[in-house]
């Protein structure tokens, strides 16, 4: 069953709402670094490929780009995570701070580093190889009280709670529990370790492989996808699901909605970060009052947007207008 799309003044009226909508993100942030090079020849000491520097720069990652597609839509996004006490987490902090991402729940952790992923890629932007900084176990004790206290104080200014989980080790049981326990709109992008977490949350949004992975099942038609976000919610003990499709769209299903959504034709040029978009622009279009297949339609067209850039990235409202031929 194909849902339908939306209706274009209904669409219009929706985005046209996202400007000053307050969405709590809860998640693991990371800095993502660009090292830009030209490849001429191959090593004589090993078979790789010399990168010849000619520019570095850094995008927002994980939790932070969920959080800088939100402003970036209109939104008044608040992020909770915690940071190294080193020159990648000011760098971080600094980079939320100029595209307007409220940064006074990012704590700081001395105990780890800030999560780094380096990339060293071509003119071309062919990834030749990727350094990751990062200690994933749990924080301690004493960093997942602080954050609990932030995330339930911060809680209090939105109704919309968005969790970006990465398994980095910021997404812990008692703080899904307190966001949970705020009896707001929980959000969830997960991941399959931290299942058992999510149970009361509004709307969890796993990807092809995570669904498969958490049902046992195997997706390979509409059929197979609905039975599998069914079991989904059942596991899960959610209230809804959002299975992200790749190139076959979404699959949404929820006590009074099921259905398909058709995938949005675009030129893919990355994938990295598209599903930080879409639970971005499902935060967001639920706050301005979409219905829940609403939100999932624009969330589609967000996604067929960003996979169309390179890296983590973000999408305009004028953007989004276009895909829905609202411009």
């Amino acid at each position: 069953m194909q849902l339908p799309g939306v209706d274009p003044r209904r669409a219009a009226d929706l985005i046209g709402r996202f400007p000053g909508l307050p969405v709590l993100v809860v998640g693991d942030v990371m800095l993502d670094r660009f090292i830009v090079g030209r490849v001429t020849r191959i090593s004589p000491e090993a078979p790789v490929p010399v990168v010849q520097f000619e520019s570095e720069y850094v995008r927002l990652g994980g939790a932070a780009n969920v959080a800088n597609n939100i402003a970036s839509l209109g939104g008044a996004a608040t992020l909770v995570g915690a940071v190294g006490a080193d020159a990648a987490g000011a760098r971080l902090r600094a980079e939320l701070s100029a595209v307007g991402v409220g940064v006074e729940g990012i704590m700081t952790d001395a105990s780890r580093p800030t999560t780094e992923k380096v990339r060293i890629v071509t003119e071309r932007n062919q990834q030749v190889a990727r350094v990751d900084y990062e200690r994933d176990t749990d924080v301690s004790a004493d960093i997942e009280r602080a954050l609990v206290e932030r995330a339930r104080h911060l809680a209090a200014a939105s109704n919309t709670l968005l969790v970006s989980d990465y398994l980095k080790g910021t997404i812990t049981r008692p703080l899904v529990q307190a966001l949970i326990e705020t009896k707001r709109r929980v959000i969830i992008d997960p991941k399959i370790p931290h299942l058992a977490c999510y149970a009361g949350a509004s709307l969890i949004t796993p990807n092809h492989h995570e669904a498969e992975i958490a049902t046992h099942c195997r997706i390979r038609s509409e059929d197979d996808a609905r039975e599998a976000a069914r079991e989904f919610r059942t596991r899960a003990q959610c209230e809804a699901v959002l299975i992200t499709r790749g190139e076959h769209g979404m699959w949404l299903s929820d006590a009074q909605t099921e259905g398909a959504i058709g995938a949005v034709t675009r030129e893919v040029a990355d994938v990295t970060g598209a599903g930080d978009t879409v639970v971005a622009t499902l935060a967001l279009a639920l706050a301005a009052g979409a219905t829940l297949a609403e939100a999932a339609v624009l969330a589609n067209h967000a996604a067929g947007i960003v996979v169309g850039k390179f890296g983590p990235a973000t999408v305009s409202p004028d953007e989004l207008r276009a895909s829905l031929r609202l411009a």
